[in-house]
């Protein structure tokens, strides 16, 4: 009886989600490594991909340095992740700055 749906992804390490609709994502810039933090919700700021799955993606400027960069969050059918890339820029991992 138990794993008869299958077998539930894992959660990204990079990707927090706040509640059912909003996630968080904090990226390090490669230039001078300052953090920025980035705040989405499943209704204003997650498209939908010609395959029928969700991104988000997002051009990152830092705010002292103005260090460019990309960050791209893609998602299953289901709103689960399943990669984080990025150019110009690393993720940071939630568990380094979660609360």
């Amino acid at each position: 009886m138990f794993g008869l749906f299958g077998k539930k992804p894992g959660k990204n390490p990079n990707v927090k989600q706040d509640d059912i609709h909003t996630y968080r994502v904090r990226v390090r810039t490669k230039l001078h490594g300052e953090i920025v933090e980035f705040r989405f919700t499943k209704s204003a700021h997650i498209g939908i991909n010609d395959d029928g799955t969700y991104l988000f993606r997002k051009a990152v400027v830092s705010p002292k340095h103005f260090d460019r960069g990309e960050l791209l969050v893609t998602f299953d059918k289901r709103y689960n992740v399943t990669a984080t890339t990025g150019e110009g820029v690393e993720f940071v991992p939630v568990s380094e700055w979660e609360d």
